[in-house]
């Protein structure tokens, strides 16, 4: 791996050690501990006259500033050490570090609110939890076992959700999350709910596990 676990924890976001910038550090917790793969994101930029944000990758009509990956840019795969996430991100600096979805988990997504409620109710029954985030437009984010966007459909018809009004969707294939610290189009930064851990960041939770929970808590929020 090039580094220890300790020493990748003693380098946390807001240390400087060896000249690494606090994006390096986070980027190889990604990958190295947490064996995730990471792709630079564009930032969103205050426009002239501060009315509107732009997109640091310089398309004047982005659908989504600062929140999507920039497309010249190479991904950091998961196993990258501390060197190799230095190296790329010398390349894209001030880049947002985003997670692709998919791969090592998928994303089940309700209303913050919704969320928080159901995060309780999931700890309080001994349920096993992967990582979760807030954003800052008020949205909770579950990692779940990949293969969730595609069995969505049968497991909240399974479950009776499926006739429900739900606020809730599944990030899959293809999707990106920004990760936590990074701004989310220049609204502020994304935060930890319920931050990764060993034993759960490589094998998170089925969706059938959470799922019920989250949609009870999604139509409790909506109602």
């Amino acid at each position: 791996m090039g580094f220890t676990i300790g020493g990748i924890r003693d380098m946390r976001p807001g240390s400087r050690r060896r000249g690494r910038t606090s994006e390096c550090t986070t980027v190889a917790e990604y990958t190295c501990l947490w064996g995730w793969d990471v792709v630079p994101g564009a930032r969103a930029t205050r426009g002239a006259g501060g009315s509107r944000n732009e997109c640091s990758c310089g398309e004047a009509d982005c659908a989504a500033p600062g929140a999507h990956p920039l497309a010249f840019a190479s991904a950091v795969p998961a196993g990258a050490t501390l060197d190799d996430a230095t190296a790329a991100w010398e390349q894209v600096p001030g880049a947002a570090v985003l997670l692709p979805v998919g791969k090592s988990f998928d994303v089940l997504e309700v209303a913050e609110q919704a969320g928080r409620l159901a995060l309780v109710r999931l700890e309080r029954m001994g349920l096993p939890l992967g990582p979760a985030t807030a954003t800052p437009h008020g949205r909770a984010q579950f990692f779940v076992a990949p293969g969730a966007a595609e069995q969505l459909p049968q497991l909240l018809y399974r479950m009776g959700w499926d006739d429900a009004d739900l606020d809730l969707r599944c990030l899959g294939p293809g999707d990106h999350i920004t990760a936590p610290p990074s701004d989310l189009g220049g609204l502020g930064p994304v935060r930890w709910l319920r931050p990764p851990a060993l034993d759960t960041a490589g094998n998170p939770p089925h969706a059938r596990l959470l799922l019920g929970t989250l949609a009870y808590a999604a139509h409790r929020a909506g109602g």
